[in-house]
């Protein structure tokens, strides 16, 4: 057994890792613990180069499969991660594409067959904390809610995980976020303007703080450059990146010590 405890992050597509959580995974990485990212698609439904999106019929699917996995491999070591595993799944698009109900998409997957899979990657790198979305996978995108479930039943299944988190939102930093990022005519996607992403603040556990770790987490974003509806979260001013990334937000999915002492560090009392 390693003396070094180990981080795994589970995500939907190359650069959530990046938006979500290369705060803690830079912080952790510093302090010397494992860091291991699992990506469950190849993110082929992205953005192409010709700023089409995954279910425009000229998208250029198998050219974004091949720029997003270079991006991937750039931007993770950027944000602490040593390890990156893909499951390899197709993306499956947004909720209500046709791509939903092709064979090889994410939203397809057995959730107890993809979820023993991962229970065996959290046993050999003996992750003790894992960490992803919530049950409505942040906005309802439907790689983002099975990962959330073959990670629960992964979760389940393992040895060595002794936390789940999931990566919130508290509703009270979006009330701050969203007005301001207006008033300066920021460009923001779709998702972020959703009030169904925001959480309840009472649901916060354990709240990170990052802000040393900005200039990473703005690098990281960068690095996925094909996907430019991410653009103007590169350009925010130092004070409005502070207040969406300065500080990541968890929520205790579960654990296995009732006491976890964990308000300010994931690992904290295990």
């Amino acid at each position: 057994m390693s003396s070094r405890r180990t981080l795994l992050c589970v995500h939907a597509h190359p650069d959530d890792e990046a938006l979500f959580t290369s705060g803690i995974s830079s912080h952790y990485a510093e302090l010397g613990y494992r860091v291991v990212l699992v990506t469950c698609t190849n993110g082929q439904l992205g953005i192409d180069e010709g700023g089409r999106e995954g279910s425009d019929p000229d998208h250029e699917t198998a050219k974004t499969r091949s720029v997003r996995a270079a991006e991937l491999q750039r931007a993770a070591p950027i944000a602490g991660f040593e390890r990156v595993i893909n499951l390899g799944y197709d993306d499956s698009g947004m909720m209500g594409w046709v791509q939903n109900e092709r064979p090889s998409a994410f939203w397809q997957v057995d959730v107890d067959a993809v979820g023993m899979v991962l229970a065996a990657i959290c046993d050999e790198v003996e992750a003790a904390v894992v960490v992803t979305y919530g049950e409505n996978g942040f906005y309802g995108h439907p790689d983002h809610v099975m990962a959330n479930r073959v990670t629960r039943r992964a979760v389940e299944l393992s040895r060595s995980v002794q936390r789940l988190y999931y990566r919130i939102v508290p509703q009270s930093i979006l009330t701050r976020f969203v007005p301001d990022a207006h008033a300066l005519e920021v460009f923001l996607p779709a998702w972020v303007l959703d009030a169904g992403i925001g959480t309840p603040d009472e649901l916060v556990t354990t709240a990170v703080d990052v802000r040393r770790f900005i200039p990473r987490q703005r690098l990281a974003i960068a690095t996925h450059a094909s996907q430019i509806d991410n653009a103007d979260f590169i350009t925010l001013d130092d004070d409005l990146f502070t207040v969406l990334f300065g500080t990541e937000y968890y929520q205790r999915a579960w654990s296995r010590h009732e006491r976890a002492g964990d308000e300010t560090d994931l690992f904290g009392g295990l």
